[in-house]
């Protein structure tokens, strides 16, 4: 053979080869006449061996929820059919279920229960149901607990003192139940409060939870790691553009080189959002380890808009319908070496005109404002109209439980009505002050409050009843005080108790403006009478007179743990103004209201009846702003 033709027979071979097998290609070979179409791609396999039952848990209310939220065989029992166990898989998980069942209610403090499981075939709808029957036994509590710390030796003697009050704060304590739940949340806050107190970079070296089974208790071992005492550096200010950032250091009541606190921090970041030039503002401490002496302090503020203008609508009873307007800029001036604030407020109604402005600076050091202002309003109340204005000059301190207010004020008052006129002006000095120690400023259910006001004036003026006018001139002091009480009283009742008194000291009310006197009634005072309408009588008609004393005792509860926000209450008042203590006969009022206790503050509705005057009254207080 030649070799073309030896060549030549493996590569024909190789052909035939290749034809034949394009005859299995399904695109290549026709299809005969009346074949049966290509079967469809199969779909997921269904497990026909699915295991199908139901469970039933013998355990205590607060442990068979948890049980039948997470044990396997709760789990797998309602699973789709594609995700089911067949019955060897079911078999496993009856045979894990006690060890399962113990390892959860160990977390619950359960460290000696016993655990059964059995299987009931021949139900009547076919499938076998699984008892699970769960006795806990006694619960675990704690035996004792060990809370240690490593310090720095510079700063032993003060982290020794911060131990002790760790110790004395530890929520786990002896006899009481253990729970792994609990046992983090005590891990955690205790290490919080370690961080907050000026060890910043705290960590726990140990913890250990010892658990004596036979006997139930356990006993809790902790060690921490302290880390250096963080101290107060420097203040870095971001988001500033049209303040100094003066207006934002003087905030801050510590100092450098002062040891870090949470506290003074949340406090510092408090009176930013409060001062009335930022939109938002966050401070916190920059815990590098390696600028522990002196760590700085990060203040990030977003600024208000330098001109803001508000209207609003509002009713109350005392007034009626009114509409106001109100203006800031937030810094129309540079005077004095310091940026001012100016404020302008207006408000209308068929009862009350008023006009209040002021220009305050912005913060100065120990937390000083320098302020001047002015007021001016015009009520009418049944048959008499007052005309006041007034004009002070003074200083206010704003800390972060304290208020203080030192003034120099001129004020003007004139009281028209068919049978008394009078008219009076008085410069006074004068001195607020207000403590607040509250759980929540805007709707308090624990805590006090105590305002005091003080002043020392000098005023003329006269008065004129049924033509007959008598003018009068000389010094007068003036004292007023209102204390609020706050208590919840069991789960979910809440009191509030309010007294309020005040005294002018002069011979004669005659020259003093009626704006410093004393009336009552009304809302916020006693309720179930008109606002204003509680005096002493001058010739029949309702004056303002030199003392004071008024009280209220509230209850109020929600109505449905559905509407935590909505409660009512009832309540009973009482009070009076008169020119003499032996002349004052309190006026009682009582009634029952309902509130709502939105997010910017209670609305409320009372329904009040006053037994002097026999008669029911409506006290409505809303107000909205857009």
């Amino acid at each position: 053979m030649t070799p073309r033709a030896m060549l030549a027979r493996p590569v024909i071979a190789l052909a035939m080869c290749l034809l034949g097998g394009c005859s299995s290609l399904s695109f290549l070979t026709p299809a005969p006449e009346n074949a049966p179409a290509p079967a469809a791609a199969a779909s997921a396999p269904i497990n026909s061996d699915r295991a199908e039952y139901r469970i039933d848990v013998q355990a205590p209310n607060e442990l068979r929820g948890m049980l039948l939220n997470y044990l396997d065989l709760a789990r797998f029992q309602d699973a789709p059919a594609t995700e089911g166990i067949n019955s060897a898989e079911l078999e496993r998980l009856m045979r894990a279920t006690p060890a399962q069942v113990r390892g959860l209610l160990e977390t619950e403090g359960y460290f000696n229960a016993d655990v059964k499981v059995t299987r009931e075939d021949g139900q009547a709808n076919g499938l076998p149901l699984l008892h699970v029957i769960v006795s806990p036994g006694p619960r675990t509590t704690v035996a004792s607990f060990k809370v240690d710390a490593k310090f720095d030796a510079a700063d032993d003697a003060a982290g020794r003192k911060l131990l002790e009050l760790l110790r004395e704060q530890w929520p786990l304590k002896p006899g009481q139940p253990f729970r792994q739940s609990l046992w983090n949340d005590a891990k955690n806050t205790t290490l919080a409060r370690l961080r907050a107190d000026g060890y910043a970079a705290a960590s726990w070296l140990s913890t250990s939870a010892i658990v004596d089974a036979p006997n139930n208790s356990v006993r809790l071992e902790l060690e921490a790691d302290s880390g250096p005492l963080y101290r107060i550096g420097e203040i870095r200010v971001e988001g500033l553009e049209r303040y100094g950032a003066d207006s934002v250091k003087r905030l801050a009541t510590f100092t450098p080189g002062e040891p870090y606190t949470e506290k003074s921090l949340l406090d510092f970041q408090e009176r930013l959002q409060k001062v009335g030039l930022f939109e938002g503002a966050s401070v916190e401490l920059v815990a590098d380890v390696e600028t522990h002496a002196a760590a700085p302090i990060l203040v990030r503020v977003k600024e208000l808009p330098l001109q803001q203008a508000t209207v609003g609508i509002g009713y109350s009873a005392n007034v009626g319908p009114r509409l106001s307007l109100e203006h800031y800029h937030r810094k129309p001036f540079h005077f004095a070496g310091n940026d001012w604030v100016m404020k302008n407020k207006i408000e209308l109604g068929p009862s009350l005109k008023s006009w209040e402005g002021g220009l305050t600076t912005h913060p100065l050091e120990d937390l000083y404002r320098n302020l001047i202002s002015g007021a001016a309003q015009q009520l009418r109340t049944d048959d008499q109209t007052l005309h006041s204005w007034s004009a002070r000059v003074g200083r206010a301190q704003d800390s972060p439980r304290f208020e203080r207010l030192y003034f120099a004020e001129l004020s003007h008052a004139r009281l028209d009505g068919t049978v008394l006129t009078s008219s009076a002006d008085a410069v006074t000095a004068n001195y607020h002050w207000v403590r607040r120690d509250l759980d929540n400023v805007l709707l308090p259910t624990r805590g006090n409050t105590l305002s005091i006001q003080t002043a020392l004036g000098y005023g003329r003026g006269t008065q004129t009843v049924l033509g007959d006018t008598t003018a009068e001139r000389g010094p007068f002091t003036r004292l007023y005080g209102r204390y609020t009480w706050y208590r919840p009283l069991g789960r979910d009742w809440y009191a509030t108790v309010r007294v309020e008194g005040g005294e002018v000291f002069t011979k004669q009310v005659i020259g003093v403006p009626d704006t410093l006197l004393f009336r009552a009634g009304g809302d916020d005072s006693v309720r179930g009478y008109g606002y204003r309408t509680l005096g002493p009588s001058v010739s029949g008609v309702i004056t303002s007179g030199r003392t004071l004393f008024t009280g209220s005792v509230e209850v109020a509860r929600p109505i449905s743990p559905k509407y935590p926000a909505f409660w009512w209450a009832a309540f009973v008042d009482a009070g009076n103004a008169a020119d003499r203590w032996t002349d004052l006969h309190p006026a009682v009022g009582y009634g029952v209201g309902l509130r709502w206790r939105s997010p910017v503050g209670p609305l409320r509705v009372d329904l009040a009846y006053g037994q002097e005057v026999r008669q029911f009254r409506v006290h409505f207080s809303v107000g909205i702003a857009f």
